[in-house]
């Protein structure tokens, strides 16, 4: 059935509006396949005609990965605050107000405690939508909180990682928290616990810098997009092009950089399995 015979062959069809259309139809980044949102949204948000991992939320980002009612958030109520009273387009307190309005919450990380296959396990996710991920003040102790939770109920810790970097409203307040989550890391490493990080599309910057490629198992979703600068700036450094795929999940795997790649639909249980051969 064509498009327009689906909106158009009768009368009695509703005609959507503008502002319904987009959440009914998805068009694939990569073919340009034009589909119906649910049966995207039944294939974990991949395209079922060329493999494409389309980017998704928190909310689906927990339904995918951990057991159905298993999540409970933590660390909820933390909030940035403005260290130095940062403005650009508009005043930082200001685009957190919107992040608030947008998403429902002040933060671009989510964490908290759930069990994956009824194994029990921390984990923390990055959410894209919230300032583009980037990596604050909050979103580092929530992670270090995560960490001390671990250590305390002899957990795994696992981080989902989709975040442009370094949240420069912060300046150097952000820079912080790239050593202050790595030093937590080597103690959850001490005490011989797994860290699990998952590389989504896109993990740029100071996150890429240092948590997300920190794990003792380091996963990526096809397709993804992992690393510091972006192409264009590292082509006008070096002056030279750049080889095929670069920075992409891929290219990371055959250079060593990363342990496996993993598909939305095969990522539950392969976390689940990494928990039970790494937790002592």
């Amino acid at each position: 059935m064509s498009l327009f015979n689906l909106f158009g062959d009768s009368e009695k069809k509703k005609q959507p509006t503008k502002s319904e259309a987009p959440s009914h139809w998805v068009k694939c980044p990569s073919c340009q396949s034009l589909m119906y949102y649910k049966e995207i949204e039944k294939q974990n948000h991949v395209c079922p005609k060329c493999g494409f991992h389309l980017r998704i939320g928190v909310k689906e980002r927990l339904a995918l990965i951990a057991d159905e009612g298993s999540f409970v958030e933590f660390d909820g109520n933390l909030r940035p605050v403005d260290p130095i009273n940062f403005v650009d387009k508009k005043s930082y307190a200001a685009r957190v107000e919107e992040g608030f309005a947008k998403n429902g919450t002040y933060s671009s990380v989510v964490s908290g405690e759930c069990t994956i296959n009824s194994v029990p396990a921390q984990l923390v996710v990055f959410d894209f939508n919230f300032m583009g991920g980037s990596l604050g003040s909050v979103e580092g102790e929530k992670i270090v909180r995560a960490v001390n939770r671990a250590l305390e109920k002899r957990m795994g810790l696992i981080i989902v990682s989709a975040s442009g970097g370094a949240r420069m409203q912060e300046s150097t307040f952000s820079l912080m928290q790239m050593s202050k989550t790595s030093a937590a890391l080597a103690k959850l490493s001490t005490a011989k616990l797994p860290y699990i990080s998952l590389l989504t599309d896109p993990t740029m910057g100071g996150v890429s810098a240092s948590f997300a490629t920190l794990g003792d198992i380091i996963i990526a979703e096809p397709g993804a997009l992992v690393g510091f600068a972006g192409q264009r700036v590292i082509k006008q450094t070096i002056g030279s092009d750049l080889p095929d795929g670069f920075q992409r999940a891929e290219f990371l795997l055959e250079k060593g950089s990363i342990d496996m790649i993993v598909e939305r639909s095969e990522l539950k249980e392969t976390l689940s399995d990494m928990l039970k051969l790494l937790l002592p």
